[in-house]
């Protein structure tokens, strides 16, 4: 059967947010317009950060919903009218935390488009009791209120901030969703693993850490470990000192005629060595137990819930 192909848009709803696909129906919409939408959480305003295009139906999630229509003036003033309100419901909601002795720490608080529902986002350690909460929200704000607590990835997603780097966060600038990050990436490229080193600015594993995994893993698989025996083009036999993984470049202690030792470089391609498994980098036994704690957050964060 052949497939029905569709015309979509990508609209999002937050700075670096998830992408949602919509018919752009009978309206024309360029990728920088603004759109009124009707999402599981009700009427939303968004951005569309995709600009028409045709795919096949089996391509995306079905079912694909139309576009209510192209916001209008009116449909702008109304959101920033929900944004001024969501700074009054932020400072409310603080106060009620306070007055119910909540361990928990508010981070944002979002209107609906239509004002059918207030979420209010939050971080705490472990499960939290809201339910009086809600209660006192409901009876200030009379409409639905939802409770979301979300990871510490999620909160400086949405706070921000400069990384270790000088630059602002890949995760408030552009990263759409998380990848799971691990120890063995930052083996794999030879970084420090002193866990204050390659953790951000939540307080977990770096995610510019699975950015160039893949050329890392491809690059060391060609070269040989420091200490391993070669052979080199011009028929020396040494041991590896040192390897430069970018520029594929190892440096080896030869032994010359005159039984003088002596250090060349040459390009891997210029080497001959027995392919073996990669050595771990050493850490201490302080720094492992903290790095497998931070694995064992990233695990916990992945079952809290998302942001939109």
């Amino acid at each position: 059967m052949e497939a029905i192909v569709v015309t979509i848009i990508g609209v999002r709803f937050r700075r670096a947010g998830k992408i949602y696909y919509f018919s752009p129906a009978k309206y024309q919409i360029n990728k920088g317009d603004h759109v009124i939408v009707e999402t599981a959480r009700g009427v939303e305003y968004g951005s569309v950060v995709l600009g028409p295009r045709k795919v096949s139906d089996d391509e995306i999630m079905q079912p694909l919903k139309s576009v209510l229509r192209v916001a209008t003036e009116a449909d702008e003033k109304t959101q920033q009218k929900n944004h001024e309100k969501e700074k009054e419901a932020f400072k409310i909601c603080q106060e009620k935390i306070a007055k119910h002795k909540l361990a928990m720490k508010l981070v944002e608080t979002e209107y609906t488009f239509d004002n059918n529902k207030i979420l209010f986002y939050f971080t705490a350690d472990g499960r939290i009791d809201f339910r009086e909460l809600v209660k006192d929200l409901a009876a200030v704000f009379k409409t639905r209120i939802e409770l979301r607590q979300i990871g510490v990835r999620d909160e400086t997603k949405i706070l921000g901030g400069i990384g270790i780097c000088g630059r602002p966060l890949c995760c408030h600038t552009y990263l759409t969703e998380f990848a799971p990050v691990s120890i063995k990436m930052a083996k794999e490229q030879n970084l420090s693993l002193n866990p204050t080193k390659i953790s951000g600015v939540c307080g977990r594993l770096m995610c510019c850490l699975k950015n160039e995994e893949e050329a890392y893993e491809e690059l060391n698989s060609k070269l040989p470990n420091v200490g391993d025996r070669v052979e080199t083009i011009d028929g020396y036999r040494g041991e590896v000192q040192n390897v430069s993984v970018l520029k594929q470049m190892v440096r080896v202690v030869v032994t010359m005629e005159n039984d003088e030792k002596e250090v060349k470089e040459y390009s891997v391609k210029d080497l001959k060595f027995k392919p073996r498994r990669r050595k771990d980098k050493f850490a201490s036994e302080k720094e492992m137990k903290e790095l497998k704690e931070l694995e064992k957050l990233e695990k916990q964060d992945e079952k809290k819930s998302k942001l939109e």
